[in-house]
């Protein structure tokens, strides 16, 4: 029978599939949107996320996922079952799927990870270290005995890793990326100017205005919200320079974790990561200006990664075939109960998918 592997990605923000050949083939927001009178799932994905701060009290917007870890078992198994679904409609061909996970990922939140994509109808489930994932989705060769160093901003979490003959050396984990920038400029536009804004336009703000150097990029942007002191609509131009305290901070707390990585890193390897520079991976790599402003502090050169956004679904897909390269960051997660039904019955118990210990 053909055997089909995909890569996911399950990202704070993105749910993203992809296949070692074909590349992406599928991308939607993790959200949903449960309605509490019948507690059914009415929408996923983009469908969701039109809903955010436009539905009425009756109807729960989840994010399951929060900082690369699952929050909402259910959500999340619905979410992931109706993607993969999407992108694997024949119950005849069960794929393999490896998953990306957050290197500092605990035993009990890998385990319901695994959970899920099993539930989805994964045949096999292989888990894979985020900075792994994205070294390889940025066409790094990380199976010889040279360091590179990688930090993938994502959604919900920033993952850092020295990386080396195919697993990680060093490595460390923060819950600062994305939807923190997000969070953190609508916080304080509505503390300096006492106007509330919605995820969706901080987002937008991000995006288009926000930048960490003063003197590289100036830009502005018009958001409308909710005015603190005359409780009616308002709305007020934004500029760049009103938002460098709160990306500087955050980009701070950046800096300051890739350099106790560093400084924990073997002298060899960290002489690597001087000559070669850092690579940053991930949406959150995309702000404006943190690439020359992680260069400065670090003293090392840092550059983007080609299709930062897509690097570590690619590179999930791709581990599929590399596995056997990688000595740390890449393991077969299948249950082992799962694991007796396919070798096939070996005695009375294999035969009722139990495995004796």
């Amino acid at each position: 029978m053909k055997q089909y592997d995909i890569g996911i990605d399950l990202g704070t923000s993105s749910i993203i599939i992809a296949t070692e050949q074909q590349g992406v083939i599928f991308r939607q927001p993790s959200v949903g949107a449960v309605d509490t009178r019948s507690n059914t799932v009415i929408a996923v994905g983009e469908d969701a996320l039109r809903m955010v701060g436009r539905a009425p009290r009756y109807i729960d917007i989840i994010r399951p996922l929060r900082d690369g870890v699952i929050q909402d078992h259910r959500m999340t198994n619905e979410l992931i079952v109706r993607f993969i679904n999407q992108v694997c409609p024949s119950r005849l061909i069960r794929p393999r799927v490896a998953v990306c996970v957050p290197a500092a990922i605990t035993g009990i939140e890998a385990d319901a990870v695994v959970e899920s994509v099993m539930a989805a109808g994964a045949k096999q489930v292989y888990l894979v270290d985020e900075p792994v994932a994205a070294a390889l989705g940025a066409g790094l060769d990380i199976r010889t005995p040279k360091g590179c160093m990688v930090i993938d901003i994502g959604g919900g979490s920033t993952d850092i890793a020295v990386i080396s003959m195919g697993g990680r050396v060093r490595a460390a984990s923060l819950p600062v990326a994305g939807n923190a920038f997000d969070n953190c400029i609508a916080q304080y536009v509505q503390e300096k100017f006492s106007i509330a804004i919605g995820p969706l336009t901080a987002e937008a703000l991000k995006k288009q205005v926000a930048c960490c150097f003063q003197s590289e990029f100036e830009g502005v942007m018009e958001v409308r919200g909710h005015s603190w002191e005359t409780n009616l609509p308002a709305r007020r131009l934004i500029y760049t320079r009103d938002l460098y305290e709160p990306v500087r901070e955050l980009a701070a707390r950046i800096a300051a974790a890739a350099h106790n990585v560093l400084q924990s890193t073997p002298p060899e390897l960290a002489a690597d990561v001087g000559k070669n520079g850092i690579l940053l991976t991930g949406g959150g790599s995309m702000l404006r200006g943190l690439a020359g402003y992680l260069a400065g502090e670090l003293h090392v050169d840092v550059a983007i990664a080609p299709d930062p956004l897509n690097c570590v679904a690619r590179g999930t897909a791709a581990s599929l075939s590399l596995g056997k390269y990688l000595t740390a960051g890449f393991r077969d997660a299948t249950p082992k109960v799962w694991k007796s039904r396919l070798m096939g019955p070996r005695d009375p118990f294999h035969a009722w998918g139990f495995v004796v210990y």
